[in-house]
């Protein structure tokens, strides 16, 4: 985790994270194969059950923890700061592409899936965190903003 990321002093496990990335990933480009808006409405109904707490009723969580202790994952704390930064940009992104399906823009849902995979995978692949990146520029533009 780089240090210009958020942090609120709680651990997660990152690999149980990175497994939610798969599924995020997985549903996203479901929905651009299917066209199903329901998959993106339900995705985004399951960042905001884990952003907010709700994390044992959420099906993406609960599967990620199943694959983990089934495959005997390793556990890998980390500080929950920057998840939860990743988690909001990926509400963001989904609500975004919600949006702009319903406004019949397609190639902006297209445009803002790819940028939105290109992260997430960045994240799966490499532990490397877009988000924390914007972070660090947002805090140097506003840094009252971001104490």
């Amino acid at each position: 985790m780089a240090q210009q990321c958020p942090l609120i002093f709680r651990q997660v496990d990152a690999t149980v994270v990175r497994i939610n990335t798969l599924f995020v990933m997985s549903a996203v480009v479901g929905f651009l194969i299917s066209q199903s808006v329901i998959i993106l409405l339900l995705l985004s109904a399951d960042f905001l059950l884990r952003l907010y707490g709700y994390k044992h009723i959420s099906p993406v969580h609960n599967l990620s923890l199943l694959i983990q202790q089934k495959f005997s994952f390793p556990s890998k704390m980390e500080d929950a700061g920057a998840k939860r930064l990743a988690a909001f940009f990926g509400v963001g992104f989904t609500i975004a592409m919600v949006l702009f399906y319903f406004i019949k823009l397609h190639w902006a849902v297209e445009a803002i899936a790819a940028v939105y995979l290109s992260c997430a995978a960045l994240e799966l692949l490499f532990g490397y965190c877009i988000a924390c990146k914007i972070y660090y520029i947002a805090k140097k533009i506003h840094p009252k903003r971001f104490v």
